[in-house]
């Protein structure tokens, strides 16, 4: 099966990567909300599905006795060497999903952010996790939400899909996993991403752009979303569990 990443034009998180401005230096707040939302639902031991350039796993050192780290693009993979070379703790594989992770001891959380919607079959690459992940483990998943959001960026960046609460959940029930969480989130991202990128035919997000998005959008986005559930967003959050 194919993983969808053939059809990359530019690695999923190389230093000038289309993607890499919803995650750069441009967005910390977002990246804030990133971790803020993953979390709490992180053990002791990690795996990261498409790691990139390490900015996102770093974060969780300080909470975890072990980590490994992951991508499919060689670039990345040497990066995360270089960054993590002094850390004999912490693993470096390289591999695409869905595959046989070369992984010897299972590890309690899975984090896959902005991954699973690169993956034609998705539900295997799910599979493929669940193999590695202890009984009871999580597997946290990210992915941007509602088809009526798929413009050209999603296209350049090999996204075969974007998903709804209701397709991710039969793509994670496909995979034998339970469901403890599952969400939109980010409801006035992706009211912004629908004026920028579909009715403003832009193709990527302007670095300037997502900085002003940074500074207003994701706080505002954060204070609504302490009080209401949003019925859409730009992303879509689920916590997946290995039955055990």
């Amino acid at each position: 099966m194919s993983s969808g990443y053939d059809r990359v034009v530019q690695p999923a998180a190389g230093d000038e990567a289309l993607e890499n401005h919803l995650g750069g230096d441009e967005a910390r707040n977002y990246r804030k909300y990133e971790f803020d939302m993953v979390a709490p639902h992180v053990g002791r031991s990690l795996l990261e599905i498409g790691s990139g350039l390490g900015h996102f796993a770093e974060q969780f050192l300080p909470r975890l006795d072990r980590l490994v780290v992951s991508d499919f693009d060689p670039y990345c993979v040497e990066q995360l060497k270089k960054r993590f070379a002094d850390r004999d703790d912490i693993d470096v594989l390289q591999f695409a999903l869905p595959t046989e992770i070369p992984l010897k001891d299972k590890v309690d959380t899975v984090v896959m952010m902005n991954v699973l919607e690169h993956i034609e079959d998705d539900a295997e690459a799910l599979r493929s996790l669940a193999r590695v992940t202890l009984p009871g483990g999580r597997i946290v998943i990210w992915v941007p939400g509602y088809m009526q959001l798929y413009g050209d960026f999603d296209r350049k960046v090999g996204h075969v899909q974007r998903y709804t609460p209701k397709t991710l959940a039969a793509t994670v029930g496909k995979a034998g996993l339970d469901i403890e969480v599952l969400k939109p989130i980010n409801f006035l991202g992706g009211i912004a991403w629908w004026a920028a990128v579909r009715r403003g035919g832009v193709g990527y997000p302007d670095p300037r752009l997502v900085k002003i998005y940074d500074r207003t959008v994701v706080p505002m986005t954060r204070l609504i979303e302490r009080f209401i559930r949003p019925p859409f967003g730009q992303t879509v959050f689920c916590v997946a569990r290995v039955p055990g």
